[in-house]
């Protein structure tokens, strides 16, 4: 089991700057993929960012690319995600998930959550 904590959301002006954190204790962090996801009211749950367990590959979903940045450390147990040039259209809550010996790309089954953080980017 792992208990994943999310930091670092808050109300940014569009065109600022976020770094979310993702803190995992419970049981070593090594061989879980980490994945950001994110889901806006009224809307599905989405991807936005995923790394694999080593560092060595990461993905981003196709409104992110170029913004965002994906990071993690594995002696700390902490995946944080840069977040550059907010567009009022990132307003969500986000959420850390992590997968078991998975690559960190979507589509997979996240087997642990945390349980959210809200961003607010204002126009």
């Amino acid at each position: 089991q792992i208990q994943l904590v999310e930091s670092g959301g808050g109300l940014v002006q569009a065109g600022g700057s976020l770094r979310l954190s993702c803190a995992a204790s419970g049981r070593t962090f090594i061989r879980y993929a980490t994945g950001w996801f994110r889901q806006a009211p009224g809307r599905e749950r989405e991807f936005v960012a995923g790394i694999h367990w080593t560092g060595s590959a990461t993905y981003y979903a196709d409104s992110v690319k170029g913004r965002f940045t994906i990071s993690r450390d594995n002696a700390a147990n902490l995946v944080s995600l840069q977040m550059n040039s907010l567009k009022p259209e990132d307003t969500a809550v986000y959420y850390c998930a992590a997968d078991s010996g998975g690559p960190g790309t979507p589509g997979r089954k996240y087997e642990f959550w945390g349980q959210g953080t809200q961003v607010t980017v204002s126009s």
